[in-house]
């Protein structure tokens, strides 16, 4: 293990980790008293819960213009396709980059790019696995619509899968945002999508890994 893995492994909790960390630790106190089996329990899901909501730092590129993978995880598709309707961006094909989290990845949701929070759309839907392509259009979702400083505009989808059942954002429409800042997080498997604007070409494939907030997955110019 190198020494970047080894930090983000030690990587401080995010916060939607609390109620679960304040579960595994009633659990670890009421098993000193009711017996070891119950304070045991409560170790690996403390353990477990420090692992999976870990949120490490982490350093855009300096560059100007460009667009940065919103999430860590594997590229499970790379194709064109139509913004949820939701957000109100026309239905006009653009590059889609879906990229699955397992329950081994980060799961903390990165701002591809700098811009303003123009559109935010939660959508109910159904918990299928989030690898497979449908996962897009059935699944769960929470879709926001940045407007870039020369007036284009990006989605992130913030995407449901087979056991997450939580999906938080925590920003707001009006909101000036970050490349690399966190915006969201969900919890235990799911899928990141992001749509390019219109006539940016990605320059990832299916199968690469990403890390949220850092890789390069488009050039805007």
């Amino acid at each position: 293990m190198t020494l970047d893995s080894f930090l983000m492994v030690l990587a401080p909790p995010h916060p939607a980790a609390r109620p679960f960390l304040a579960g595994g630790a009633v659990a670890i106190v009421l098993g000193l008293a009711l017996g070891a089996w119950l304070f045991w329990l409560g170790v690996v899901f403390v353990l477990f819960c420090l692992y999976f909501f870990r949120d490490p730092n982490r350093v855009p590129p300096p560059r100007p213009g460009v667009i940065v993978a919103p999430a860590d995880g594997r590229v499970v598709s790379v194709q064109p396709a139509t913004p949820p309707g939701e957000l109100g961006l026309g239905p006009a094909p653009r590059w889609r980059v879906a990229i699955f989290l397992s329950v081994l990845d980060v799961h903390v949701n990165r701002v591809p790019a700098a811009g303003t929070v123009t559109r935010i759309a939660y959508r109910h839907g159904k918990f299928v696995n989030a690898s497979l392509d449908k996962a897009s259009d059935e699944n769960e979702r929470n879709a926001l619509a940045i407007r870039l400083p020369d007036g284009r505009e990006i989605a992130v989808v913030q995407i449901a899968g087979l056991i997450a059942r939580r999906i938080i954002c925590s920003v707001r429409e009006g909101d000036a945002v970050s490349a690399g800042a966190r915006f969201g997080i969900i919890r235990f498997g799911s899928r990141t999508d992001l749509y390019l604007p219109e006539g940016v070409r990605p320059l990832i494939a299916e199968g690469q890994r990403m890390v949220g907030g850092e890789t390069v997955i488009a050039e805007l110019d």
